[in-house]
């Protein structure tokens, strides 16, 4: 996967600046096998990023069609990153919803998902949804059913799954129905916020990959596996912000693993 940074998607309203990306960034790495083209990340327009709302979705028109002509289109989708901040709406997760004024925003993304049979991205992290209420619940340690929807009475026994769903319901609502979702990131961190532990970290994404690699899905799309992408491989020890932010990494700085990761 291949991010657009979102300070580039204005200069990528331009046909031609974005056939030049795609050879730069795509057709000179002819040994490289991209999956997904990331569009802007978690563009909001409740945000600091909120400037950039209205360039995402001719960026990705425009970088879909350079694709085109490139003869990639089945080898490379065309998408943008998401993520929950977006909804209004997470609980049930068969009430998600798009915040209102996200809709405008968000709507036409979908039908160009949808014309493109792309899937969206979206990141995914319980560890931003108040995992001190229940820790547990967050890192799939869970011994049972914590949560049920009692719109439909599916059982949820880890957050993952409910945000996901969520996010499934959301789409829906806006004719996404059959708009598949790739999590672009999921992780945890290892510093900065009382439940950012080394141990925590090793749980979750340990717990996180046999949870995903396996047929379970998730309790509104069961019986398929969930493309998923962790988040981060190093530590980000100059990204500004929360402290826990610069702690996402696998790896520390200087390339030594935190924790032993299996992802057999």
């Amino acid at each position: 996967m291949i991010g657009v940074p979102n300070d580039a998607l204005q200069s990528l309203n331009d046909q031609g600046a974005a056939n030049t990306w795609v050879r730069n960034n795509i057709q000179n790495y002819p040994d490289v096998s991209f999956r997904y083209i990331a569009v802007g990340n978690e563009v909001d327009p409740n945000n600091g990023n909120s400037q950039y709302v209205n360039f995402v979705l001719q960026a990705m028109r425009n970088v879909q069609n350079a694709i085109n002509a490139a003869g990639l289109q089945n080898q490379i989708k065309v998408s943008t990153a998401t993520y929950t901040g977006l909804l209004g709406v997470s609980f049930p997760p068969s009430d998600g919803a798009f915040k209102d004024n996200v809709r405008g925003f968000i709507q036409p993304i979908i039908g160009f998902l949808t014309e493109n049979n792309s899937p969206m991205l979206a990141n995914i992290y319980p560890f931003f949804s108040d995992p001190n209420s229940n820790l547990p619940y967050a890192l799939f340690t869970a011994p049972g059913t914590v949560v049920t929807d009692n719109n439909n009475g599916l059982q949820y026994s880890n957050l993952f799954d409910a945000i996901l769903d969520a996010h499934y319901a959301a789409q829906a609502r806006l004719g996404g129905g059959n708009v598949e979702i790739v999590v672009s990131e999921s992780g945890w961190p290892t510093a900065g916020k009382d439940v950012a532990t080394t141990e925590n970290a090793r749980t979750y994404n340990n717990n996180l990959i046999r949870h995903v690699r396996g047929t379970t899905g998730t309790p509104a799309k069961p019986g398929r596996s969930i493309e998923t992408y962790l988040f981060a491989m190093f530590d980000e020890n100059r990204k500004p912000g929360e402290e826990s932010e610069k702690h996402f990494g696998i790896f520390s700085p200087n390339q030594q693993p935190k924790y032993p990761l299996s992802f057999n």
